[in-house]
């Protein structure tokens, strides 16, 4: 008809094209987000700073106990390091020591309880946050007051000590974590205001301080393992400067050292062994150095492996346990959370000591009888 109209062509825009996103910076600012959120987000490592934080506490504890008979002539006031020496000491180096306040002895028998007793309770994590910072002043005191008599071993100790108060090394096995585990199975909540502007800004505060407590005991465990990561590199090219140890020779001369021989009997049979010593010097340079570079494989394992029996020898053969017993604790910080919950649970599966029972009992004690029929099946039986 003529009334009908032409379909009229409506012309639609094209959408447009956006324009392509630079992809160059997106890899970069991937990795920059994915760090920020790991330093901010979660802690890492958490049972190995409990570790780390059990391993020094027992051994300081070990260390302090040991040397009872012999505190007053390493730190009291009857060291040949005599306090007035410790202070010229402290001019010039900077070093402070709360032994270093008072020359009394009374005054030092309680400093030295407070360090057995802090400890302690560090080992065993009573609230960690306070008595980490409490156990830092006292090995930094011990340290400072008779620099020059102790093994060295103590060195590695202090940087760990000073380390361990910006980690939160109380939130896996310890009394502290006991704690919060019974108040969580409780079901206790601190109490919060009615006030919803007060609450908010609890709730602020809250997270902020969470945040804090997470990024510091990050960089807390990123710097004990780049201390540790420096400590052998620099040890093993230290080592490949000198003659000896190029040509294998080190470790018989420190064998035939006096100050180095508790048992002489042992050395001298280890120093019958020149193949063996000239492998164990070359292996132990190789190790030193490899270290940084294996700790993003599997490769670590064995390498830590080899590295604890290296410790060993050198706490046995030369006799320095302190220094032995820090460095293998500190080792400890390179085992990922997996081991130790695989450790957990392997523990939890090996079968535990059980009363014997006489046959037809249960482990239990009840013994095993019979089901019997009830009254209604008896009947049926008749």
């Amino acid at each position: 008809m003529g009334t009908e109209q032409e379909p009229v062509a409506v012309s639609v825009p094209r959408p447009r094209s956006r324009p392509r996103e630079r992809t160059d910076s997106s890899p970069l600012r991937h990795r920059a987000g994915a760090l920020s959120a790991t330093l901010a987000e979660r802690p890492v490592s958490l049972y190995a700073a409990a570790v780390l934080r059990i391993g020094y506490g027992l051994l300081y504890l070990v260390f302090l106990l040991r040397e009872i008979p012999h505190r007053d002539e390493i730190w009291g006031p009857g060291s040949a390091w005599t306090p007035e020496l410790a202070k010229q000491l402290f001019d010039q180096t900077g070093w402070v020591s709360i032994l270093a306040l008072s020359d009394s002895r009374a005054y030092f028998e309680v400093c030295y309880a407070v360090a057995v007793v802090t400890s302690a309770l560090f080992m065993l994590g009573w609230r960690t946050r306070a008595v980490s910072v409490l156990f830092a002043v006292v090995v930094a005191s011990f340290h400072a007051r008779s620099i020059f008599m102790t093994d060295g071993g103590d060195n590695l100790i202090l940087l760990m000590a000073l380390y361990l108060v910006l980690t939160a090394c109380g939130r896996r096995w310890s009394l502290d974590a006991r704690r919060a585990r019974l108040r969580a199975t409780r079901g206790r909540a601190p109490k919060r205001s009615a006030d919803s502007y007060g609450t908010g800004y609890a709730s602020q505060l809250a997270d902020a301080r969470r945040t804090l407590a997470t990024v510091l005991h990050n960089c807390g465990m990123f710097v004990i393992a780049a201390q540790i990561c420096v400590l052998y590199g620099s040890a093993g090219l230290y080592k490949v400067q000198g003659a000896t140890w190029g040509n294998g020779t080190a470790l018989h001369y420190v064998l035939n050292l006096d100050l180095f021989r508790p048992w002489p009997a042992l050395s001298h049979m280890a120093d019958g062994h020149m193949m063996l010593i000239a492998i164990v010097s070359y292996l132990t340079v190789l190790l030193q150095v490899a270290f940084p570079f294996v700790l993003f494989g599997r490769l670590k394992y064995p390498v830590l492996a080899m590295l604890l029996g290296m410790h060993v020898g050198i706490g046995v053969m030369m006799g320095l346990p302190l220094f032995s017993g820090a460095m293998i604790i500190a080792d400890a910080a390179f085992l990922p959370d997996r081991f130790y919950l695989s450790l957990g649970n392997l523990w939890r599966r090996t079968p535990r000591p059980t009363e014997t029972t006489e046959p037809g009992s249960s482990g239990e004690g009840t013994p095993m009888v019979p089901p019997q029929p009830g009254p209604a099946v008896a009947q049926r039986t008749r």
